[in-house]
């Protein structure tokens, strides 16, 4: 039997904590319990336009972007996103704004009388009360990232109006496999017959093409629907923060019978790496497929990117003397990414590292490894993080010196320690990366550090 839950007069906190001791798995991939609620709540009857997003990289970036345009279009939009940074509240925002902890709590209640004895995961609670909040606001459009691949994922129980699949990767092999190919099979789970879907993939999975022609997918890709191109990309000194003009292009093949339109001078997104021209294109494909749901003029798409806005990405802050660099790449596929941006960048530096032991973080660490001085490194401490001792010794066996390596306590204590070697230097970086875990307990220091 369930313990009681701790009502409508309790914390957040009161009600996360409750949540993560109601089901016995952490993980437990499945759409029977999540639809049954949601039927009782009829959270999904009559919902508005819905934009799904699969993906390993490129997945929060996108679902950014695409509020972005949406609001500056006029829009009221609901997002749903995790894992979070700091607070839970960023997981469900109304208009980028994240919901208050009493709105929240009172999703909960709700979901909590709902549900009778189905035993719901801490996600599946979360995405439910998303979508109790949606339906309160009475919002223009859903924008929902997939959690955990796609085909059996909470977010899947809710039938997208469109689909779009970001870059893929090797990732969450527990629960995904080693594949690509069945990966991304698993991810076209999200993908409705007769329902447009996008894919911003730069190298397309050959099952994701099957599945698609099998389920009658109107699926568009990049590379053969649409492309991207920037003066900028041919110059590798070129400096991203300068807003480059690029395109999107369609070819003229799909231009004639769909809504893509070749679009000029656009203007580089707010967010940094040059890889985020591939996860803007996609969302534009994505906009230009939904004109005749939401329609949105190149003046809303502009204003959209400019404005858009992803903490933990590629993102800079600057205490004293000490530029972080923070960014939650956090499998071999980002930190390649991260590494061609550090590469762009000229960064050398520290780094704050952990990561979880079902990561392949020996080939992340390859990867970063010429651009680091010293690894400040700890035990997140969390479900399925990496134990320090073996997080060393598979560093050592990466090419990282090991007297460059300082073995912290904790994640707060490796940011104190890192920080306070550099705040003498004139000039100095440290690069907090491998988790959203690493990041959000590395941000809690420095918002810390901010008051000295």
């Amino acid at each position: 039997m369930d313990s009681a839950n701790p009502g409508i007069s309790a914390s957040l906190n009161e009600w996360l904590d409750w949540l993560l001791a109601l089901h016995a798995q952490e993980i437990d991939l499945g759409l029977d319990r999540i639809s049954k609620v949601a039927h009782k709540l009829g959270v999904l009857n009559d919902t508005p336009y819905i934009i799904s997003v699969a993906g390993t990289n490129g997945k929060g970036s996108s679902v950014a972007m695409l509020c972005s345009i949406y609001q500056a279009a006029g829009y009221s939009v609901g997002s749903y996103t995790s894992p979070h940074i700091l607070n839970f509240n960023e997981r469900i925002q109304v208009n980028q704004t994240p919901v208050s902890d009493e709105t929240i709590v009172a999703a909960f209640s709700s979901i909590e009388a709902a549900r009778g004895d189905v035993k719901l995961t801490y996600f599946e609670f979360s995405t439910l009360a998303a979508w109790v909040i949606f339906q309160q606001e009475q919002l223009d459009v859903w924008v929902l990232e997939v959690g955990l691949g796609g085909r059996l994922d909470a977010v899947n129980a809710a039938d997208a109006d469109i689909a779009l699949i970001t870059a893929i990767d090797v990732d969450h092999s527990d629960w995904l496999g080693n594949d690509r190919e069945l990966i991304a099979l698993e991810k076209a789970g999200i993908m409705r017959s007769g329902k447009p879907s996008v894919c911003s993939d730069a190298d397309i999975p050959k099952k994701l093409l099957g599945y698609a022609e099998d389920q009658n997918v109107d699926l568009i890709c990049l590379g053969d629907a649409f492309q991207y191109i920037s003066k900028a990309c041919e110059s590798e000194s070129h400096d991203y923060d300068s807003t480059p003009a690029w395109q999107f292009l369609v070819s003229p093949e799909l231009s004639a019978n769909k809504n893509l339109v070749s679009l000029d001078n656009l203007p580089y997104p707010a967010l940094q790496g040059s890889f985020q021209l591939q996860n803007a294109s996609g969302v534009i494909a994505v906009v230009q497929q939904s004109d005749d749901h939401l329609p949105v003029d190149k003046a809303s798409i502009v204003q959209g990117l400019l404005q858009v806005k992803h903490p933990g990405r590629l993102q800079t802050l600057v205490y004293g003397n000490v530029s972080w660099l923070i960014d939650v790449a956090h499998n071999p596929q980002s930190a390649e990414v991260l590494a061609g941006y550090l590469t762009q960048k000229s960064f050398k530096g520290d780094a704050v590292f952990s990561v979880l032991e079902d990561k392949d973080y020996s080939k992340m660490i390859r990867q970063i490894c010429p651009f680091i001085n010293h690894w400040y490194i700890a035990d997140l401490k969390v479900p399925r993080a990496a134990g320090v001792s073996q997080l060393k010794q598979t560093m050592i066996d990466s090419g990282v010196d090991e007297g460059s390596i300082i073995v912290c306590s904790d994640i707060h204590s490796a940011a104190s320690q890192a920080y306070e070697k550099n705040i003498a230097k004139s000039e100095s970086n440290i690069l907090c990366w491998g988790s959203f875990y690493t990041v959000s307990q590395c941000m809690e220091k420095l918002n810390n550090l901010r008051g000295r």
